[in-house]
């Protein structure tokens, strides 16, 4: 019996067999080059004959005069996008749910997808010149209400704030068809019977739409804080100056600097390790929090 249960099920391990491998070459094979970070790694002496010097790397990080604003910028930035990337999508999907055209509907929701296909190389330079201090539509609004121009990328209380918007707007499209996938496994006849017994609109999306939802936004809750310590580097590259690193600088962007511009690749290495430390301990309480309070499990 086991042996017909292994030629059944072996065509559908060798479909398994090519992602597998990927993973494991760009993935786990990679993971031994977080030995860069107890060295003093030079490229000509590579893994084996660069110099060992054990936590001396981290010592140096930690030490930094500016890591400790750095290290709260990222924190500060993701998790705001982290609750604004739930509670806009979340909104959104129970707004859209409630259209009742059926082109309207998949209209809006095209539109709202688009820029997920965008890179931030190219909203970059939308958002630069959106929010230009003399030509910026936003600025020319903000002029019409007699409100004078603001440097919105180059003010440090304003910069985080508009990295937050642009990621929501970016990406809330996607998240919003993922909502809106979770909407549509709710039993319609749950519906009826609180119509029957009077509830409003409100009172059925309160007492059954988002209870429905709550494995999903449990789930998404739960990805969403093993990136506690990812801003995104690819919109903070693309968008930050120096005049905002005060509120802007994020670990990602102080990696880059220090590893590729300074080559001090142990010492870059050495907060990528950490950063990946910090992630692991998020998602591993993240999800027992989501199996203790939600009953919700893996698998």
């Amino acid at each position: 019996m086991l042996n017909s249960r292994i030629k059944r099920q072996f065509p559908l391990h060798l479909m398994i067999l090519p992602g597998f491998l990927l993973v494991f070459i760009f993935s786990y094979i990679p993971i031994l080059g977080n030995v860069i970070a107890f060295q003093k790694f030079t490229p000509t002496g590579g893994f084996f004959n660069s110099a060992w010097i054990g936590w001396g790397n981290f010592h140096y990080v930690f030490s930094l005069p500016d890591f400790n604003q750095v290290l709260w910028n990222t924190v500060f930035i993701a998790l705001m996008k982290i609750v604004a990337g739930l509670v806009v999508p979340i909104t959104i999907s129970l707004l859209l749910n409630e259209v009742s055209k059926v082109f309207i509907k998949r209209g809006i929701q095209t539109l709202i997808y688009l820029p997920h296909f965008l890179s931030w190389i190219i909203l970059g330079g939308i958002m630069i010149d959106i929010l230009s201090p003399s030509q910026g539509i936003v600025n020319q609004f903000l002029g019409l209400l007699g409100i004078d121009p603001i440097l919105f990328l180059g003010n440090i209380k304003w910069f985080p704030f508009v990295l937050v918007i642009s990621d929501v707007w970016k990406e809330f499209g996607f998240s919003t068809i993922v909502f809106l996938a979770a909407l549509t496994a709710i039993n319609p006849s749950l519906y009826e019977a609180a119509n029957i017994d009077g509830a409003n609109r409100w009172k059925q999306t309160w007492h059954i739409t988002l209870p429905g939802m709550l494995p999903i936004i449990i789930l998404m809750a739960t990805l969403s804080l093993g990136n506690v310590l990812n801003a995104g580097f690819d919109q903070v590259f693309n968008l930050y100056s120096p005049s905002v690193y005060q509120s802007g600088d994020i670990m990602d962007t102080l990696i880059y600097r220090i590893g590729m511009l300074d080559a001090q690749y142990g010492v870059s290495t050495a907060i990528g390790f950490f950063k990946s430390i910090i992630s692991l301990l998020f998602i591993s309480v993240s999800y027992w929090l989501a199996y203790r309070f939600a009953n919700y499990r893996i698998f």
